[in-house]
């Protein structure tokens, strides 16, 4: 009988061990914690809506051709197991759950226009479900997750008021629990908490704030001429990426996942003809801040530069490819709503705007930029008037609004929406290997017709 009552003293300490852990549960709602054997492959949440997400089932099942395939975690480093929200009244508890033998690095900061605590991991892997946003509780309206720059894996607290993140603490393994990353927030004014705005003030503030805030590359502006000496340049940027999802379709499709499949289809044709030299602005699932993009077009005096997205609107039955051109007056409302969606990229991943350089936004209606805007109209009819035989076009299809990823002053830009993740016919279509080498092939024709035409005209 003495190892009777031994046994169950040593099951009493480990409940007792565990009951203290109970303030951190999930709430009803919220994404649950996930199990403690934890397999370590998983694949998407099967559906998406604007509930909140349970963890779901984890499969090990090889996707097909026609999936989208979510980025996978590398190997050998700490992970993101699972991420619990407990409304504790006056304060919100969010845990971050971590597996592997190593200390964490991260920092912790908050940033304003929307309230917004981020946290940064360094050298960290996930084996998250890969949706586009849960929803939080007590002081945390939602929070997404996401690679934000090599070896930094961020995630994004929004909150439905100012807050103080008045404990941060790391708990070590202990009762069968991994380790644990622990911030409490609490209430605050709005002075206080735009005093505490920024990043962290640590040895790696100058590092953070270079991976951080948006760099424009000191390029000065040029004519857009087509070079006779040298194959055309041509930049593919698939949109959004890491902690910004994007949009998301009925199937759970994330924007990121369809929008990176369509650019490595595109890259690999454009380079199969030999014609020209193809730079990808992301070929896996990093975030990249808006005007990284255009610094990156311009480094490398791209001759053209093609924003690829996916669209998403309340009326499902709305569908169709379109194609966008920089302007200062949107052609219609959807198009100004578009573009005001599409340039909180750097909001939705947690950009610090203090200190923003004026050089691209600065130089909008010069000569240059007015002639590189006619070049990217041109463009974009030629990418109406070949993808009208391999896809449904929206009407009108090319349609202008201020996208802020458009706005390098010397190089012809165009922003293409494959079609509408809401539409389950323009979903089917998106996430089909076949529509991708249909539509990228159309594309690399209208390309062709670009630089065929503007060659014809001798030099500028």
């Amino acid at each position: 009988m003495k190892w009777l009552a031994k046994f169950g003293l040593g099951c009493a300490v480990i409940l007792a061990v565990a009951l203290a852990d109970l303030p951190l549960r999930a709430e009803p709602g919220v994404l649950g914690s996930l199990p403690i054997a934890r397999p370590t492959t998983t694949t998407r949440a099967p559906s998406v809506d604007q509930a909140a997400y349970p963890a779901p089932a984890l499969d090990a099942t090889t996707p097909s051709s026609d999936t989208i395939p979510a980025a996978s975690s590398q190997t050998g480093q700490t992970t993101v197991t699972g991420i619990r929200v407990g409304d504790r009244g006056a304060e919100t508890r969010f845990v971050v759950e971590l597996s592997g033998p190593q200390a964490v690095r991260y920092h912790v900061f908050t940033l304003a226009d929307p309230y917004r605590v981020v946290v940064d991991m360094q050298n960290m892997s996930s084996h998250l479900p890969d949706v586009a946003g849960l929803k939080g509780g007590g002081l945390i309206a939602d929070y997404r997750y996401g690679v934000f720059q090599q070896n930094t894996f961020r995630i994004v607290i929004d909150t439905t008021v100012p807050v103080a993140v008045s404990r941060n603490f790391t708990l070590e393994p202990q009762g069968g629990f991994g380790r644990r990353v622990v911030l409490d927030l609490a209430q605050t004014d709005p002075v206080s908490f735009m005093s505490s705005v920024g990043l962290p003030d640590s040895d790696n503030a100058a590092v953070q704030a270079e991976a951080v805030r948006p760099v424009v590359a000191p390029v000065a502006p040029s004519r857009p001429e087509i070079r006779h000496d040298r194959r055309r340049v041509v930049v593919i940027d698939p949109g959004h990426g890491g902690v910004d999802p994007g949009t998301h379709g009925k199937s759970g499709v994330l924007e990121k996942d369809v929008v990176l499949a369509f650019g490595r289809e595109l890259a690999k044709r454009l380079r199969e003809s030999g014609r020209y030299d193809v730079h990808m602005t992301r070929d896996r699932d990093f975030f990249i801040p808006l005007r990284d993009r255009v610094a990156f077009a311009r480094r490398h005096k791209a001759d053209l530069f093609i924003s690829i997205h996916a669209d998403s609107i309340a009326k499902s039955d709305v569908r169709g490819l379109s194609v966008y051109t920089l302007s200062e007056t949107a052609s219609d409302k959807e198009a100004a709503a578009l573009a005001r969606k599409e340039n909180l990229s750097d909001a939705i991943a947690g950009i610090d705007f203090q200190g923003e350089s004026p050089e691209v936004t600065g130089i909008l209606i010069d000569l240059v930029q007015r002639e590189t805007k006619n070049y990217s109209a041109r463009f974009a009819k030629s990418i109406v008037d070949y993808t009208r035989h391999s896809t449904t076009l929206l009407d009108p299809t090319h349609r202008f609004a201020g996208f802020v990823v458009l706005k390098a002053p010397d190089v012809p830009s165009v922003l293409v929406e494959l079609g509408f993740l809401t539409n389950s016919a323009d979903e089917k279509r998106l996430t089909s290997s076949k529509w991708r080498t249909s539509v990228a092939t159309s594309f690399v024709r209208a390309i062709d017709r670009y630089f065929g035409d503007r060659l014809a005209e001798g030099p500028n």
